[in-house]
């Protein structure tokens, strides 16, 4: 099975983003029966978007799985939704939308594909904090979220895609003292587990 994983580059007041550690970390120490493709994406509303895409189409995977640093969460949060609004602080371009439709064409919301109950109930198991998510927000990680679910949705479910928002590490916990954080090799254990249950 062939997975396409993403992170981002650090954004707003974060200067360290533990999405690209965790990518690759994973890359580097594989997961049977599973090829990792890794996509580092920009933190620009239009490119990020643009650049997944072009991706997708590069690397024709079977599974998307996108990760977002949701610094203030105390648990990965494999997300449920994505809604059809990009909303919220300036980008890495200083671009910020307000109430602006990802898709004027599209659905108001759509599902994630990937098997978010049981991703979340695998974490627990091996003794990790996790959740499900009923909201992606509005920034840049609900709008790759719903790009790769809508261009999927488009293709007749030609691949699955999903989103996990993952907390501070404890570098970026250090930097912004105020933040809950993990160690980064739990971090990586609870995003294999999530890519393990594909």
């Amino acid at each position: 099975m062939k997975v396409l994983l993403t992170g981002f580059v650090p954004f707003l007041d974060n200067p360290i983003n533990p999405t690209e550690e965790v990518v690759k970390s994973i890359v580097s120490s594989g997961i049977d029966g599973l090829e990792i493709v890794p996509e580092i994406l920009p933190v620009h509303f239009k490119d990020s978007e643009s650049a997944l895409i072009e991706a997708i189409d590069r690397v024709n995977p079977d599974v998307v799985i996108m990760l977002g640093l949701a610094a203030g969460r105390s648990k990965i949060t494999p997300e449920r939704i994505a809604i059809n609004m990009k909303d919220g602080e300036p980008d890495n371009d200083g671009y910020a939308p307000t109430d602006e439709p990802i898709d004027v064409d599209g659905p108001d919301g759509i599902f994630a594909t990937v098997p978010v109950r049981e991703m979340v109930n695998r974490m627990i198991e091996v003794g990790l904090p996790a959740a499900i998510s009923n909201t992606a927000g509005t920034y840049l990680c609900n709008n790759i979220m719903y790009a790769a679910l809508h261009k999927a949705q488009k293709q007749g479910g030609k691949f699955r895609a999903g989103f996990i928002h993952i907390p501070a590490s404890h570098e970026l916990a250090l930097i912004n003292k105020r933040l809950p954080s993990w160690s980064l090799d739990d971090l990586v254990k609870g995003v294999r587990v999530c890519l393990e249950t594909l």
